[in-house]
C-alpha cells in the first residue's frame, strides 16, 4: 500500500487493477488527484514506463482523466449531465408533443385499488422486518414472465425502470466498464451510464431493435453489459422482432460473461409479442414497469433475473430505501388482477395515431419511424432548425440530441396527446420544417 494512496503492484496490470479496486471501494474518490507518474514509480520501485502504461490503461477504461501539467485525477461521477437540459420551453398557445407522457384518458382509476390496499394495511400494518415483497404481486409478475417466455428467476420490486437498471449495473460493474446502449435511445439511460462512472458504447437501432453488427463490435471491444429495450423503444418505437432476437441471442451466447439487461416498459401498452433475449448469459435482468400503462407516479417496476443478480440487488436495496411501499405493490397487484388496463385497447389507440402520423409524413416525403408505443422518430437534416420552425408553427417537439450520440439528427413526436384528426396538421408542419430535404437513416 502506498502511503495515503491505496495503490500497489509491480506490473502495469497490477497497478491499474489496484487503482480500479480503490475507486470501486471508495478508497480513491471521484476527482481525487493521483500521484505523478515518476513519484509513484519511485515509491513502488518500478520503472516510470510501467506506471505510464498503467495510467494509459486507466484512461482508456475511463477510470481516470489527465489534464497535462495538472496531473491525473479519478474521473468524476456527475449527478447530472448536460443532456438532461436539452428540452424545449413550451410557450402559451403551443401544443406540446415532446414530453413522452402517456394519454391520461387511457390510465386507469387508482382510487379503488389504493382504497383496498390501504384497508389491508390498516388491518395488518407492514413493520420493520416484514417481507419486502407483496406475494400477490410477485405471483402475478412471475406468471406474466412465464407466459412471455422470460426465463425462471426470483423477483424483486424497484422504484421504476431506471432505478432497477441502475441497481443492476451498480452491483455488477465498476468504474470505467463499458456498457453497450441503444443509439438513439432513452435519454435517461444515456445520462445514467456516465453518472455511474461507466462508459457508453453506442449501438445503432432500426425498427427491429439493436443492429447485430453494432452489438457484435461492442461485445468484441469488451463491453461488459448490454441494455436492450424489447418494445416501444424510446425514441424510435422499435420492437425486437423474432429474427432479430435470434441473432442477438446467438451473439450473446458467444459472450456469456456479458451482463444483459432488458427493459420492457412497453408492457401493457403494446400488442406486439415479446421476444426475450435472456437465458444465454450468466447474469441477466429483465425489467417491467407500470409507468406507461398505469401512470408514472406509481414508481414501480418488477425485476427478475439470475439468482445472484436479484440477490445482490435486494441486498443493496435493503441498505438504501429498504423496500418499495407494500401498499403500492398491493394496489398494483389489484390493478393487474382486475384487468384495469386492456393492452389491446391501449395499443390500438396509440397505434392508430402513430400509424396515421407515419403514413401522413410518408405522403409528404418525410421518413419516420414508430413501430410500437407512443413515440414517432423523424430523422431531419437540421435538428435545431426543425425544432425552431416547428415551435414557430405551434408544435413543441423533443430535440433528438436528448436521445442520441452517434446517430443522425432527428426529432421525437409523442402521439399520446394527439387526435387522429390533428395528424395532418402536424405532418404539414413537420414537412415544412424539414423542407422535404433528404434524410439519412437513423441507424
Amino acid at each position: 500500500m502506498l502511503g495515503e494512496y491505496p495503490i500497489s503492484g509491480r506490473r502495469a496490470a497490477e497497478i491499474s487493477a489496484s487503482v480500479e479496486r480503490a475507486v470501486a471501494d471508495g478508497g480513491l474518490e471521484p476527482g481525487q488527484l493521483l500521484p505523478p507518474m515518476r513519484e509513484l514509480a519511485q515509491r513502488l520501485g518500478v520503472n516510470p514506463n510501467t506506471v505510464a502504461a498503467a495510467y494509459r490503461t486507466l484512461r482508456e477504461r475511463g477510470v481516470i482523466e489527465t489534464a497535462g501539467r495538472r496531473g491525473s485525477r479519478v474521473r468524476p461521477k456527475p449527478a447530472t449531465t448536460a443532456r438532461e437540459h436539452i428540452r424545449v420551453d413550451v410557450p402559451a398557445g403551443v401544443r406540446d408533443v415532446s414530453a413522452g407522457n402517456p394519454d391520461v384518458a387511457l390510465l386507469p382509476s387508482l382510487v379503488g385499488a389504493f382504497t383496498a390496499a390501504a384497508a389491508v394495511a390498516d388491518a395488518e400494518p407492514v413493520l420493520y422486518g416484514a417481507d419486502s415483497l407483496e406475494p400477490g404481486l410477485v405471483r402475478q409478475a412471475r406468471a406474466a414472465f412465464d407466459a412471455d417466455g422470460v426465463p425462471d428467476g426470483p423477483v424483486v420490486v424497484a422504484s421504476g425502470s431506471l432505478d432497477a437498471i441502475e441497481r443492476v449495473l451498480a452491483v455488477h460493474l465498476k468504474a470505467g466498464d463499458a456498457v453497450a446502449v441503444e443509439d438513439p435511445g432513452w435519454g435517461s439511460m444515456l445520462d445514467l451510464v456516465p453518472a455511474l462512472g461507466l462508459r457508453i458504447v453506442p449501438v445503432g437501432v432500426d425498427d427491429d431493435g439493436p443492429l447485430p453488427d453494432d452489438v457484435a463490435r461492442a461485445l468484441e471491444a469488451g463491453a461488459r453489459a448490454l441494455v436492450v429495450t424489447d418494445r416501444a423503444q424510446n425514441p424510435t418505437g422499435a420492437a425486437v422482432s423474432g429474427a432479430r432476437a435470434e441473432a442477438l441471442r446467438t451473439l450473446l451466447g458467444a459472450h456469456p460473461e456479458v451482463l444483459l439487461i432488458e427493459d420492457d416498459h412497453g408492457h401493457g401498452i403494446v400488442d406486439l409479442p415479446l421476444h426475450p433475449l435472456a437465458g444465454v448469459t450468466h447474469h441477466w435482468a429483465f425489467v417491467r414497469s407500470v409507468a406507461k400503462a398505469y401512470g408514472p407516479d406509481l414508481r414501480l417496476a418488477v425485476l427478475t433475473g439470475d439468482a445472484a443478480t436479484v440477490d445482490r440487488v435486494r441486498g443493496r436495496q435493503r441498505l438504501g430505501p429498504g423496500w418499495v411501499s407494500r401498499i403500492t405493490q398491493r394496489a398494483v397487484a389489484g390493478l393487474w388482477a382486475g384487468g384495469a388496463v386492456d393492452a389491446r385497447v391501449v395499443a390500438a389507440s396509440y397505434g392508430r395515431r402513430r400509424d396515421a402520423l407515419v403514413a401522413a409524413l410518408a405522403e409528404r416525403g418525410v421518413v419516420a419511424h414508430g413501430r410500437s408505443g407512443m413515440n414517432v422518430w423523424v430523422p431531419v437534416p437540421d435538428e435545431t432548425g426543425a425544432v425552431a420552425r416547428l415551435l414557430h408553427a405551434g408544435w413543441a417537439v423533443a430535440p433528438g440530441a436528448r436521445f442520441r450520440m452517434n446517430a443522425g439528427p432527428g426529432v421525437r413526436i409523442t402521439v399520446s396527446g394527439l387526435e387522429v384528426g390533428e395528424v395532418g396538421g402536424v405532418a404539414d408542419a413537420v414537412a415544412d420544417a424539414v423542407r422535404l430535404a433528404p434524410v439519412r437513416n437513423y441507424a
